[in-house]
């Protein structure tokens, strides 16, 4: 018996990978959590399976099932939105399968962030504007960020930020943001990627905070910051392709 951490990806049944779509229509156990997986994700569980949303158990609960399916030598689908690794709280549930000696295994899915570039139609790491991208989120009612991981701390990067669970913090981040970035930088607010209602709200630091309002979105959207998500650059073609630059794969330059 294994517990599979299945990553559903954003919410888009397409974008859920064909090993996780495998193990679903395999497993006669299969726990979901409803409240950022659709129902459509999990539909190819097989006839007769135990299919059950997770959003409104405890942590006790959904182990305690986990436990009944092992005394049954069931297998288990556990899915989770986006991909397990990135706020999954799969650590904890890891935690109590190793103290009961229930093997696990985690099957990555396409993060919220992948989707919101995909949404949005660009890059996130333009050559010479920003080469890095850093995931972090807001505390707000969940657990306290660590000493040193600030959004003030990440913004002297200045780099692509992509911030979860902030859209009710907003005014907070243009405040931590805007010494570092400038009040016209430009912001992506992409609310439930994948999803048939998908809406996707561009600004900036300074205006953000107003189209969201409007819009009434309050929960489920991923805040995308920094210079690489303007509409134009000069920036300069990777250095990828450019012919006189060598690399192994193409080891002598053009003349």
């Amino acid at each position: 018996m294994t517990v599979y951490f299945i990553g559903a990806g954003p919410g888009d049944p397409e974008l859920l990978t064909l090993k996780g779509a495998r193990l679903i229509a395999a497993c006669p156990v299969c726990l979901y959590a409803g409240s950022l997986v659709p129902e459509a994700v999990v539909a190819g569980a097989p006839e007769g399976a135990r299919v059950l949303d997770t959003a409104p158990m405890t942590l006790d609960e959904t182990h305690a099932e986990i436990l009944a399916a092992h005394a049954k030598g069931q297998d288990v689908a556990r899915v989770h939105s986006g991909d397990p690794s990135l706020y999954g709280a799969i650590a904890e549930q890891i935690r109590r399968l190793k103290a009961d000696g229930i093997p696990y295994e985690i099957v990555p899915g396409v993060p919220a962030y992948v989707a919101a570039a995909a949404a949005l139609g660009q890059e996130l790491t333009i050559p010479e504007v920003a080469q890095s991208l850093i995931l972090t989120r807001m505390s707000m009612k969940s657990t306290a960020m660590p000493p040193g991981e600030t959004l003030e701390n990440f913004a002297r990067s200045g780099t692509t930020l992509a911030i979860h669970l902030g859209i009710r913090a907003l005014r907070e981040i243009e405040r931590q943001l805007a010494p570092f970035y400038g009040a016209d930088c430009p912001v992506a607010v992409v609310y439930r990627v994948g999803w048939p209602d998908q809406l996707i709200l561009r600004g900036t630091l300074s205006d953000i905070q107003a189209k969201v309002r409007e819009a009434k979105i309050t929960r489920t959207a991923l805040i995308l910051v920094g210079p690489a998500l303007a509409d134009s650059h000069g920036f300069p073609d990777s250095a990828l392709y450019d012919p006189a630059r060598p690399h192994v794969l193409r080891p002598r330059a053009s003349r």
